[in-house]
């Protein structure tokens, strides 16, 4: 069976991104959106991340 990732409709606050990141790997969203927190004041580098992941990921849903 093959995993699909998408960006959650369900467990989004901003785009969705964290949300099915954590459905994916199968670890709570809390989780992924600290992680992300903490990169953004680590160095800054977790928001162009995110943006792109926003980019390149698609929504629940969509098909691409």
């Amino acid at each position: 069976m093959s995993r699909k990732l998408f960006r959650s409709k369900s467990d989004a606050m901003i785009g969705g991104v964290c949300g099915g990141l954590g459905e994916y790997f199968g670890i709570d969203s809390t989780i992924v959106r600290l992680l992300f927190v903490a990169g953004i004041f680590l160095g800054g580098g977790a928001i162009f991340i995110y943006l792109i992941a926003m980019i390149i990921i698609p929504k629940e849903g969509e098909v691409r």
